[in-house]
């Protein structure tokens, strides 16, 4: 892509130079950013307009209150967030919307201008974030002709949705990825490795035969539950201990063991554990989210969290590796969801229910190769995971400069021909 013959200083910061025949204007020269309006679900009549909050559609209605096209930002909550929107729709108080009523530039020019200036990180108001529209007025843009401004909304549209294509099917990988990971998994926990082992029923319906060697049994025969901190009672109240909060509990394993406290401001309304114990998030979402790691590598292999985990120790003749893996596979915590108690946000998972959770075991020889399959299985699948996630990364960053170098004059687009079709190989943008 070239850049414009001749470019001259703006004296501004991030815009550094634009092109000669451009000039710089203040935002609220360029357009206004008018007031939603206050519309309650309560108050909302059946109809097909779709209702804009300041995070997206949040309902619908039978009238609008903006014109097509229309750019609705976040305000409150979702600061500075922006939408476009081709159709009318209805855009409550915690947003400001901008339709051709408001500005003279062309709306899907003006649309990808906004996202240079990073409206969401303007707030005056820590506790909820907002918006304040005589700040973003302040904020200064480059302008243009309206001929210039079509010809850059018309080249990162179709960009932008080359980009944005790349990333959903990168993201549809990762979930065929993820779906992988917890069907291996879950066949290796309930049934084994050796797929032409002889089997037998196993009295529990969702799990159906089980290898004929295998015992089956509920967990209370094979774990200590949540085992009481009196047992290191003899250690100095000094001495510190990983600090686990609900944030540090990776999401199918893996914590992150950051902070450390001393025993004694611990003691007392934590969840204790040590080394080689398999934690668990007990409360919704966190539970269904996968929420749960086998702890390793703790200080002085101890460790204080959350309330909102269950612990369960492996006795001796189980793996607890072995045991991790069950506590996430799928049939763990879906039927551990179906069996939570409580309203709303506040509801857990009983410990009765991974007590009397019953599985087929295996003898510890079998529970450590069962273990080590997966580990080298997930291992594979989880460099893929990285790989497609990075890839991710990257389109998100190259979209952001894309829209910025366009929209700032640092390349010219005027003379670049548009294809009316994608190319028919698109990945190699990535």
């Amino acid at each position: 892509m070239t850049s414009y013959s001749k470019y001259k200083p703006t004296h501004i910061p991030w815009l550094a130079e634009i092109p000669e025949n451009w000039s710089v204007r203040r935002l609220k020269l360029i357009c206004s950013f008018a007031y939603g309006d206050s519309l309650g679900a309560t108050n909302r009549m059946p109809g097909d307009v779709p209702v804009y909050g300041s995070n997206g559609i949040v309902g619908y209605h039978d009238s609008s209150n903006m014109l097509a096209p229309c750019i609705i930002v976040g305000r409150k909550g979702s600061s500075g967030k922006l939408i476009y929107s081709e159709d009318a729709g209805f855009a409550i108080d915690t947003t400001y919307f901008i339709d051709r009523r408001f500005t003279q530039a062309n709306l899907k020019w003006l649309y990808y201008a906004l996202q240079c200036l990073k409206l969401d990180e303007i707030s005056k108001d820590s506790a909820v974030p907002g918006l304040a529209r005589e700040d973003a007025y302040n904020y200064y843009l480059p302008f243009l002709s309206e001929l210039e401004q079509q010809r850059i909304a018309e080249f990162l549209d179709q960009k932008t949705a080359q980009i944005d294509r790349l990333v959903e099917k990168k993201k549809a990988l990762i979930e065929k990825l993820n779906e992988k990971r917890m069907a291996l998994i879950t066949q290796a926990v309930t049934k084994g490795l050796n797929p032409d082992a002889p089997m037998k029923p196993s009295g529990v319906d969702w799990l159906g035969d089980v290898p004929v060697h295998w015992d089956v049994r509920r967990l209370r025969f094979a774990i200590e539950s949540n085992p009481v901190k009196s047992e290191i009672d003899d250690l100095d109240q000094d001495d510190l201990v990983s600090f686990v909060p609900m944030e540090a509990v990776g999401e199918y394993g893996g914590i992150r063991l950051d902070m450390e406290k001393p025993l004694d401001d611990v003691y007392n309304g934590y969840t204790y554990f040590r080394d080689n114990d398999v934690v668990i998030a007990k409360i919704t979402p966190c539970f269904e989210n996968g929420k749960g790691a086998r702890a390793d590598g703790l200080t002085n292999g101890i460790a204080f969290g959350t309330t909102e985990l269950h612990v369960m120790r492996p006795l001796k003749g189980y793996s607890s590796r072995w045991l991790f893996y069950l506590s996430i596979c799928h049939a763990f915590r879906a039927i551990g969801e179906s069996e939570m108690y409580g309203a709303g946000g506040q509801k857990r998972v009983p410990e009765g229910f991974i007590k009397d959770f019953r599985i087929g075991i295996p003898d510890f020889n079998e529970q450590e190769a069962i273990a080590d399959f997966i580990d080298a299985e997930v291992k594979k699948i989880d460099a893929m995971l990285r790989v497609n996630n990075q890839t991710i990364e990257r389109l998100t960053e190259y979209r952001t400069a894309l829209i910025t170098a366009a929209v700032t004059g640092k390349i010219d687009v005027r003379n670049i021909d548009l294809p009316t079709q994608e190319p028919a190989n698109t990945e190699e943008m990535a």
